[in-house]
């Protein structure tokens, strides 16, 4: 997609103005989704003054949520260039696939040992949700879901060091998996499936299994998605 023609948002724009957190923090949010969501796909820039119009806001607090989505490595931003999606090194993505399939396989498997009913059965609530949007072709309500699932999994596990330590390589690892994640939308909803029946059924190291091979399914469905290298 070219650099001067962003994508024209399909829903009423939001009244930033109105909203009583930083307008740095509502917009980084909203760019997040944006790219974590393929919209921004990789590479992609991300043009000061089209998202100040776009948005309806000054440059200032667009710089801000620009610097703070290349601190959490979804962008880079360099000079004369200005911000664009992230483009990360195969050695990069082998290493944060490696330590987010670890670190889920951690939480799946806690997960299963301090279950209960009422967390087990909001789990059981986002999944059905999501196959219902997979069927429906709903991308955003899926990619919302499976954010929904991920963090719910996480309060069962109940380990907040775990939790941040995830949420942040989540992120990041999004930009690798966000192309390919409608393409593998009913295998990611059956996967997350084997995963909770494991954690109802309290089997941790069944539990952290099937959440590694999750994420290696992923990596391996972004893999074959790459353009072959010139």
């Amino acid at each position: 997609m070219p650099a001067s023609s962003l994508p024209v948002a399909t829903t009423s724009p939001v009244k930033l103005g109105e909203q009583h957190r930083p307008l740095s923090a509502i917009i980084s949010d909203t760019l997040r989704e944006r790219i974590l969501s393929g919209e921004f796909p990789t590479g992609h820039r991300l043009v000061e003054g089209h998202l100040s119009e776009e948005m309806g806001v000054s440059r200032i607090p667009i710089r801000e949520a620009l610097r703070l989505l290349a601190a959490e490595g979804l962008l880079t931003i360099e000079p004369r260039r200005g911000a664009s999606v992230a483009l990360l090194s195969d050695q990069m993505a082998h290493d944060m696939v490696e330590v987010r399939a670890t670190l889920e396989g951690l939480n799946a498997k806690l997960a299963a040992q301090r279950r209960d009913d009422k967390t087990v059965a909001r789990l059981q609530d986002v999944l059905d949700q999501g196959k219902t949007a997979v069927n429906d072709g709903h991308t955003e309500r899926f990619v919302e879901l499976n954010a929904q699932f991920h963090e719910l999994l996480a309060t069962i596990a109940n380990n907040g060091v775990l939790t941040e330590l995830m949420r942040s390589l989540r992120e990041r690892t999004g930009l690798l998996f966000a192309p390919s994640n409608m393409q593998r939308a009913r295998q990611n909803w059956e996967e997350h499936a084997q995963i909770l029946q494991a954690v109802i059924a309290g089997n941790g190291e069944l539990a952290s299994l099937l959440a590694m091979q999750h994420v290696h399914n992923a990596a391996q469905a972004y893999a074959a998605s790459r353009p072959p290298a010139p």
